[in-house]
């Protein structure tokens, strides 16, 4: 594995190159970093050029201004480190928040992007009017307004099934627990009004998969991937576990991807 440091518009983005042939960038969703994918980034290595990185302002980069980041600077980011690791074109993998910053990258810089695997963006707002998971993010912003971190924190993990029920490395813990204001008082804004681009998606140049895990049926992070899929006329796949499955089982939710990603580089992939 080799790791540096990508200088960007206003800050510095640590990062994580493993493995030979295609690349495959993998961007992180809500308080995570590169370490989100270690596993599955070591299990991949032998059939692609696994690209992770720490996001602006988390963890071990730089550009935390206390300004809110947009999703533009967000995929700007992504898009920039395609460009320096990746000779300006990669399969992208966005898990959470990071399948935001996918999709947003899909409409912002498609050039750089030969296919993109969105794995449960928790774009709410494709969801129908009224329906209780719209609140989710207000709910989040007013339990950190009103307890900060600690409460919006275990909000948070109270809404993800699965968690609590396996241990997370202790330093990626470390580093999570230490993005959490930067999270919600920065980054939270822009993923709370994320509405995709529904008519670029669907006429992007190359193809995009939506999928959610199989234990996540049901969930406000889940469901938004179907309406979308069916939206821009994509196909979803289900993957194995819960939103975090790479953390707490990492090989089937690695094999999962090889073989998407690896679909994605075929010839039915390119003709989309």
């Amino acid at each position: 594995m080799g790791n540096g440091r990508l200088a960007v518009d206003g800050a510095e983005l640590y990062y994580e190159v493993r493995g030979a042939g295609p690349a495959l960038l993998m961007i992180s969703g809500a308080g995570g970093d590169a370490g989100y994918y270690s596993a599955i980034a070591e299990d991949l290595a032998d059939a692609f050029t696994v690209i992770t990185y720490d996001r602006r302002g988390n963890s071990r980069s730089t550009g935390r201004t206390g300004i809110p980041t947009t999703l533009g600077e967000q995929a700007a980011d992504a898009h920039a480190t395609i460009g320096a690791l990746a000779e300006g074109r990669a399969l992208v993998f966005g898990s959470s928040a990071g399948a935001i910053i996918g999709l947003t990258l899909a409409v912002t810089h498609p050039e750089a992007v030969a296919g993109l695997i969105a794995h449960e963006p928790p774009a709410v707002n494709v969801l129908p009017d009224g329906d209780p998971a719209r609140d989710f993010f207000p709910e989040l912003a007013a339990a950190y307004a009103e307890g900060g971190a600690p409460a919006a924190g275990r909000r948070f993990a109270q809404g993800v099934r699965g968690e609590g029920t396996y241990r997370w490395p202790d330093d990626l813990w470390k580093r999570f627990l230490g993005n959490q204001d930067h999270l919600f008082t920065t980054e939270w804004p822009a993923f709370a009004a994320f509405v995709p681009d529904e008519e670029a998606l669907r006429s992007a140049p190359f193809p995009i998969i939506l999928s959610a895990g199989n234990e996540d049926r049901g969930t406000y992070y889940a469901r938004p991937s179907i309406e979308i899929a069916q939206r821009i006329g994509a196909p979803w796949a289900e993957f194995p576990g819960i939103h975090m499955e790479y953390l707490r089982n990492p090989a089937p939710f690695a094999a999962a991807v090889r073989v998407l990603a690896t679909q994605l580089r075929g010839p039915a992939g390119r003709a989309r």
